[in-house]
């Protein structure tokens, strides 16, 4: 109920733009081409040092400045409206993970591309009244759809244990504070049956989490042919965004 009322008060109160706050529009162009890098596209990200059964990982933008805030408004302050241009940079980046060996949808019978969100902990869907990561995926999927790429989401990540906040932990404490944390439920892991799937986050930074969940599928006879998410730090980037 909560992000109902959300989603009816963002349509009849005005709104400053999430990314910038320029008045009266939810996301303002020049916000929305942040979130697209200009046009420009998704690019390789690989967090230093590497974790260990970390996935290739594609990344739709930069973490910081708009697109930082645009991703604080959907998750923390219930922008809902906000999840179709993240969905968005998320296919971008689901597009990369494509480009990078995978066999596209509708290609050799490979079938529709099937995106895996990491899930988020149960304490903290309550307390923003929705999934940011689950609904900028089914954004994501539908944006992939309408573009002509067959796109699926399917949701079979689960914490098994609770973890700490991850901010301030260093590389090392993120690792440890994850490990064994996910799993696949042993009546949906038959649904991983199939052709590779694409793990789909909003940010990466450590890397950890991924690592995890890329884990987590394969001891469920998931395949994984990579990762996407919407933004990384710059300082994740394979080569420069310039």
């Amino acid at each position: 109920m909560r992000g109902l009322w959300r989603e009816l008060a963002g349509l009849v109160l005005p709104v400053d733009c999430a990314g910038c706050g320029r008045p009266r529009t939810e996301l303002c162009a020049q916000c929305r081409r942040a979130l697209a890098r200009g046009g420009r596209g998704a690019r390789r990200v690989r967090p230093e040092p590497k974790p260990a059964g970390l996935p290739r990982v594609w990344a739709g933008a930069p973490y910081a400045d708009e697109v930082r805030a645009v991703l604080l408004a959907h998750k923390e302050r219930g922008a809902l409206r906000l999840a179709a241009p993240l969905g968005a940079a998320l296919a971008g980046a689901v597009r990369g993970v494509g480009a990078g060996g995978r066999p596209r949808s509708g290609q050799g019978g490979s079938g529709p591309l099937v995106l895996v969100p990491v899930p988020s902990a149960r304490r903290s869907v309550a307390g923003r009244g929705h999934d940011p990561v689950r609904r900028i995926a089914l954004a994501a999927a539908g944006e992939l759809r309408r573009t002509g790429a067959g796109a699926r989401v399917l949701a079979v990540l689960r914490q098994r244990r609770a973890v700490a906040d991850q901010a301030g932990l260093s590389a090392r404490e993120r690792l440890a504070n994850v490990s064994g944390a996910l799993e696949v439920p042993d009546r949906v892991g038959r649904l991983l049956a199939g052709p590779p799937v694409v793990l789909v986050d909003d940010l990466v930074t450590t890397g950890a989490t991924l690592a995890e969940a890329a884990r987590a599928l394969g001891t469920a006879g998931g395949r994984v042919a990579g990762a996407a998410v919407v933004a990384a730090p710059r300082s994740a980037f394979v080569t420069d965004w310039n």
